[in-house]
């Protein structure tokens, strides 16, 4: 008979059930939250509260309790730290339960544990900064856009008036009238100068030719009329010498 016990056993055996017990209290304290089923959650919520609570009072024996339940010394570091300083001001109801839908394989209600105090969703006093700084971003965007735009009106006229442009081909023009007459003329002095000075030296070349075909044929001829004259003296030598001796 089951007279007088009330906390779900959860069909475990005791030792079982406290380790288990223990592990999902350091789950919860690392993450912050855990997924696991509804009836695990409901002993979760009256196991680990009162270890919130005495995490408020940092000593030495405080630690030693907590320890012997949770037997983890990071579990302990982070409880006594962070959650014991956020929790400071709440008196209970350290822990929420969040239901899900039921688990496919035997349809065991599911359901979110979590510390109050880490989920931002829920918190009534929410920071309204955001929300300031959201409209303050659109109040101020407008009155920028008023003065781009009141600068793009007063700069449209400035480049309507702008007849600078028009002045501008009339310098060009005189200046092309003034270059082209002048460059001209020094291309025809140039050339000028050119021809005159290149019969010149053609005429310097056809004398220097000249002087050499008329000097090499001289020569040539000095030489062939000597060699006659030779050949006419020893002929007529000879002549001689044939009559003496008849």
């Amino acid at each position: 008979m089951r007279h007088g016990k009330k906390f779900n056993h959860l069909s475990r055996k005791a030792a079982h059930r406290k380790s288990m017990l223990a592990n999902m209290a350091c789950s919860l304290v690392e993450h912050k939250r855990i997924k696991t089923t509804l009836a695990k959650a409901k002993a979760l919520r009256i196991y680990i509260e009162p270890l919130i609570t005495k995490s408020k009072n940092d000593t030495t024996h405080s630690r030693r309790v907590v320890f012997s339940y949770l037997k983890q010394k990071q579990a302990i570091t982070e409880l006594f730290g962070e959650i014991s300083s956020k929790v400071a001001e709440r008196n209970g109801g350290y822990t929420r339960i969040l239901k899900l839908s039921n688990r496919l394989g035997d349809n065991a209600q599911m359901c979110f544990i979590e510390f109050v105090d880490y989920n931002i969703d829920y918190t009534t006093n929410k920071p309204s900064s955001k929300k300031s700084r959201r409209r303050g971003g659109k109040k101020t965007s407008t009155p920028t856009s008023l003065v781009e735009n009141s600068l793009v009106v007063e700069e449209g006229p400035i480049v309507e008036d702008s007849p600078v442009v028009e002045d501008s081909p009339v310098v060009e023009d005189a200046l092309v009238v003034e270059e082209d007459p002048i460059v001209e003329d020094a291309l025809v002095v140039e050339e000028g100068s050119i021809v005159e000075d290149s019969p010149v030296v053609e005429d310097a070349l056809v004398v220097e030719e000249g002087s050499i075909v008329e000097d090499s044929p001289v020569v040539e001829d000095v030489s062939v009329v000597e060699e006659i004259i030779v050949k006419k003296e020893t002929n007529e030598t000879d002549e001689q010498k044939e009559d003496t001796k008849d």
